[in-house]
């Protein structure tokens, strides 16, 4: 991309100052050089890439106006997210304050502790000039507190140092969108993977950081997806990658994006020098890495490698498609997958990790009902809104669809004698849709393509895995596909607990259904979500619902006094084993002694 000269107004430009950290505002600064001569919109997006779901960021400007050679210029709402600007023969600047408060991977937060933005939450669409280079300068804050303050992004620097205050430069808007903000006083640390830089940039108080171990981890992970994807040059698709993590008391989450990936995390799973070492990985750090591997993995799977109807987005309104299980299902396969093939974690800890996901698929009823295609076309009204009632109607496209990857694979393998895998699919989609997708946007993917290459590259007919297991409901046959591989995979619900089937949480003293299984012995009672327990057998249930269940067996009638609402309600539960699969997967003694392949 050709940089604008210094000393050339550049054609879009924006300024964004964080003008009040106690009141969370950032002040924006956009000016149009060129406006349309009919009159400019703007528009800020509806929802951002990656989360599926209207969100409406233009509720957060809290004012706006427009000028022009120092005069004012007429702006008018066009709708809720649009505006339109009177014609003018000048630049045009429009000034605009933005509400930042939302601590999340998906919008903007600002206080004394630190800054953060997302491109859609901050920064408005001029409409018609997308693909115009767009110059942004983040401004230091004026407050004291924001005084040792560094920027970290992954967007190109124009007139800023690295991790400085200054001018960065999008060569479209689409980019400029594609590399969130982090700025504040963070832990950094620097790693090459395969000869690329990677910056792991951590906000937040984190006593006894092992920064240290974490670059060696997430080193072995990123050279081993970039090998997984450029085996012969171990090419990556970015020239500079950027993990910024926010580390709270409590949060969990990420969001792709093309150079860099936004992260939160609680700060007691990251790793401590202080900590006793051991031979096992901690289960909080083991998260933290297996979400670092998936969204890192996102960097090829939905960034490059799109589904047809996000090529280019539509940043207004609802983009459908039925590929999210391909493009989340098939990343939550392999994020797991990369922790075993890049040394991180062994076979046995990879089929521990396995078996909990395979439960948490079987736990909801939902998944009878529901396709996973139909999911991922749903997102937007049912996946991304989920209720009390979601394990009862609808199956994740992230939970299903890494199962759906894994039968894929195993059929793969075993019926071509492990000549071909899926590993071979996913390189096909790189090379054929994702390689290539940048610097200008490239084509997507279809679901008919889809389903054609992976008969092309495995050289069998899968349509009817499709069928039964993609547009169908079925259960994978996962113990089926494995044997022929020495792994055993069981459910054992031998000695189940007696359980009312419902999950449950605390409404200040008191124990609150907060989800109802269909067929379970609370929703056969007529208990339902928002019941609050106060008490079984005329004893106070308080926080002690499971511990007072333990007392009894399966099959016992207990009298519950519940409230719903304010009316106090009495039911007869008659008790029934813990419904939660409990499955596991081991190695059989016979492949160790054949040597059979490995599923890995």
């Amino acid at each position: 991309m050709k940089k604008p000269s210094k000393s050339r107004a550049p054609a879009i430009a924006y300024a964004i100052f964080p003008k009040d950290l106690a009141g969370h505002l950032f002040e924006v600064r956009l000016t149009v050089a060129a406006p349309a001569s009919d009159g400019q919109v703007f528009a800020l997006p509806a929802w951002i890439p990656g989360s599926y779901m209207i969100r409406e960021f233009a509720r957060n400007i809290v004012q706006i106006r427009a000028e022009a050679n120092g005069e004012s210029v007429a702006l008018a709402k066009l709708d809720k997210h649009s505006w339109r600007a009177a014609p003018v023969g000048a630049p045009l600047t429009v000034v605009y304050e933005v509400y930042a408060w939302d601590l999340s991977v998906r919008a903007a937060h600002l206080d004394q502790t630190h800054g953060f933005f997302n491109g859609t939450s901050v920064c408005l669409r001029v409409v018609g000039q997308e693909d115009m280079p767009h110059q942004v300068d983040i401004v230091r804050p004026s407050d004291p507190a924001a005084a040792t303050w560094r920027v970290a992004t992954a967007m190109p620097e124009l007139g800023a140092k690295r991790y400085g205050f200054g001018t960065y430069l999008a060569s479209s808007y689409d980019e400029l969108i594609d590399h969130p903000v982090e700025m504040g006083d963070f832990a950094l640390a620097t790693f090459k993977a395969h000869g690329v830089p990677h910056d792991i940039v951590i906000s937040g108080r984190v006593p006894n950081l092992d920064m240290a171990r974490l670059q060696a981890d997430l080193k072995a992970i990123c050279e081993t997806q970039i090998a997984f994807f450029e085996p012969r040059t171990r090419n990556a698709p970015m020239e500079r990658y950027v993990f910024l993590t926010l580390a709270v008391g409590d949060g969990y989450g990420g969001l792709e994006h093309r150079a860099s990936t936004a992260l939160i995390c609680a700060r007691a799973d990251l790793p401590s020098t202080g900590a006793v070492k051991s031979a096992d990985i901690g289960e909080g750090y083991l998260k933290f890495l297996g979400l670092c591997s998936h969204e890192y993995f996102h960097t090829w799977n939905v960034k490059r490698i799109k589904p047809a109807a996000f090529a280019p987005y539509d940043l207004q309104s609802e983009t459908y498609t039925p590929l999210l299980w391909l493009f989340e299902g098939f990343t939550s396969y392999y994020d797991d997958l990369m922790l075993v093939r890049s040394g991180i974690i062994g076979e046995a800890a990879y089929f521990k990790l396995l078996g909990k996901a395979i439960g948490g698929v079987l736990r909801g009823s939902g998944r009878t009902k529901q396709s996973v295609a139909d999911s991922s076309f749903d997102a937007w009204g049912k996946y991304y809104r989920q209720d009390e009632n979601a394990p009862n109607a609808i199956v994740s496209y992230y939970g299903k669809g890494s199962l759906i990857a894994l039968a894929f694979d195993l059929t793969i393998r075993s019926k071509t004698a492990g000549k071909k895998s899926l590993d071979d699919v996913m390189l096909a989609l790189w090379q054929r849709f994702g390689r290539d997708f940048y610097p200008s946007v490239g084509r997507g993917v279809t679901e008919t393509e889809v389903e054609a290459l992976f008969d092309e590259v495995s050289g069998l007919k899968l349509k009817s895995l499709f069928d039964r297991y993609v547009r169908g409901t079925a259960d994978l046959p996962l113990a089926r596909l494995y044997a022929p591989f020495g792994v055993k995979l069981v459910d054992e619900r031998r000695n189940a607990k007696p359980s009312f089937d419902a999950g449950a949480g605390r409404d200040g003293p008191d124990c609150k259904l907060t989800q109802v299984h269909e067929g379970g012995a609370a929703h056969r009672a007529g208990l339902s979500a928002g019941d609050i327990v106060i008490a079984l057998d005329g004893l106070r249930v308080g926080g002690a619902l499971d511990a007072m269940l333990g007392r009894y067996k399966v099959g016992d009638t207990v009298t519950v006094h519940a409230f719903r609402r304010d009316e106090l309600m009495t039911f007869q539960v008659k008790l029934q084993g813990e419904r939660v699969p409990c499955v596991t997967l081991s190695l059989l003694d016979e492949r160790k002694k054949s040597g059979r392949p490995s599923a890995l």
